[in-house]
């Protein structure tokens, strides 16, 4: 464990800036076409998972983050509820899961640059594109967090025109033709069970994640106690809408059979503008496709800050191998576990395209490998709440949860069935196409393997630490 001492964080987040950023990291354009593959009733599902899972999620967070403020988020909530062994797996699994989903969302930008300018590499360019993309995501969050944040907050910004955009110019488009591409008729909206629907609903729930995010630089915040609370019920409902407009504007323009969820906003957005600016639509869509890959870069950048300040907090107090605590000694940054994520993602980008080259199934599977171990940490952050409130009853709390502890229990569940029911599904209901046994062997095997290195984590920590102690 390192003796060093880290620079004091300077306080670089205002109330507008935590909105940008988790703006920035919840607004995911990747999966804004899987929602519109299930039709109109995709904008129900929105809204009932809205009601049921991602208010109650902002009422959870926003007490946690305005009660236990410091840098860590998460993990602290954890560790301060059910000790430092499973605080310690959860900042591991938040932490690696990043690595492993950097290459997922980056290969999705290759397929969207595909669609939109018929961009073309062999496969050891798409790997050398991939490979670097990540180390700029490393290069970019090991600079000062004064500046590193503009990305988020340039992300967020771009998200939000880009996102507009996509539902102006689906209505616009169906105004002009005289009609939409899918019928928006009543019955379009009840929802159906059934098990292709199923698939998508992890994608919808994935997309509502990351309010904690924001806490996991708490002392970069200049009021965390006060803006915290307000930061997401302003982004969540900013988030929830531009969700649902964007869902709108692809299902306007493109018929559901038709709607590739990897390059589906790119897809509508070209038709769109063609309909409506005519000779103009060719510049306009280069600026706007342009927008939409580098919300894949800033997507990332938000997601690695929020990840690599978490699992520094668990380094700087002992509860990991030092590395992942270690700071840049001027910019004040967790620099080795940036490098260390930027290495993981790397082999992971190497091998998925030595073993497996350019086939979907494949990518899908290690993209559910990411979201799996994204999503277990979530089992124990939802409850920490309500033995939080039983742990320190005097802990000062300035936000609470509407409806005291039932309210707190309430929405523990509702989270924490979600997250369940989340968990389940991916496991279930495998993207179509995606060859099981890799499927399985991949997400199944990948998901034993980060949990057990997470306690191995704990355990060499614990034991660094008694023989330290000892000498």
């Amino acid at each position: 464990m390192s003796e060093q001492i880290a620079p004091a964080k300077k306080k670089v987040f205002g109330l507008a800036s935590m909105i940008l950023f988790s703006v920035s990291a919840i607004l995911v354009g990747d999966t804004i076409a899987s929602s519109a593959a299930m039709g109109v009733q995709g904008l129900t599902f929105w809204i009932a998972l809205g009601v049921l899972f991602f208010i109650p999620y902002g009422f959870v967070t926003a007490e946690l983050g305005a009660a236990w403020p410091d840098d860590g988020g998460i993990y602290v909530w954890v560790r301060e509820a059910f000790g430092s062994k499973w605080g310690t797996v959860t900042a591991w699994l938040y932490w690696v899961n990043v690595a492993l989903w950097a290459p997922s969302v980056f290969v999705l930008f290759l397929y969207s640059a595909g669609a939109a300018f018929g961009l073309t590499l062999p496969l050891w360019g798409e790997a050398l594109v991939v490979i670097a993309l990540i180390w700029f995501m490393v290069l970019v969050g090991v600079l000062p967090m004064k500046y590193s944040k503009w990305v988020p907050n340039l992300s967020a910004a771009v998200k939000i025109v880009v996102f507009a955009i996509l539902g102006l110019a689906g209505i616009a488009a169906a105004i002009k033709s005289g009609g939409l591409a899918n019928s928006f008729a009543l019955k379009e909206w009840v929802p159906v069970f059934s098990f292709d629907n199923m698939s998508y609903l992890p994608i919808v729930i994935y997309s509502f994640m990351g309010f904690e995010l924001m806490s996991s630089v708490g002392d970069s915040i200049h009021d965390p106690k006060r803006d915290v609370p307000k930061m997401i019920f302003g982004a969540g409902g900013a988030i929830l809408f531009i969700y649902m407009f964007a869902t709108f504007g692809i299902l306007a323009v493109i018929p559901v059979d038709q709607i590739q969820i990897e390059t589906g906003i790119v897809d509508a957005l070209r038709p769109a503008f063609e309909s409506v600016l005519g000779a103009a639509a060719g510049p306009v869509f280069v600026i706007v496709a342009l927008g939409v890959l580098f919300t894949f870069i800033g997507n990332m950048v938000t997601w690695s800050i929020g990840a690599n300040e978490s699992i520094a907090a668990t380094g700087m107090d002992e509860a990991a191998p030092g590395v992942f605590g270690h700071k840049h000694p001027k910019n004040g940054t967790p620099d080795y576990a940036f490098y260390l994520m930027g290495g993981i993602a790397t082999v992971v980008t190497i091998l998925t395209y030595a073993l497996f080259g350019n086939n979907e199934g494949i990518f899908w599977a290690i993209f559910s490998l990411s979201s799996v171990v994204f999503l277990l940490p979530y089992l124990l952050m939802f409850p920490s709440i309500v033995v939080l409130r039983k742990k320190f009853p005097n802990q000062e709390r300035p936000y609470v949860v509407p409806g005291g502890n039932t309210g707190a229990w309430i929405f523990a569940l509702l989270c924490e069935a979600g997250i369940l029911f989340t968990l389940a599904l991916f496991f279930l209901a495998p993207p179509e196409g995606t060859p099981l046994a890799a499927f399985y062997a991949i997400t199944g095997g990948g998901t034993v393997i980060s949990v057990a290195v997470g306690f191995w984590l704990h355990a060499h920590a614990k034991k660094q630490k008694s023989l330290k102690s000892a000498a």
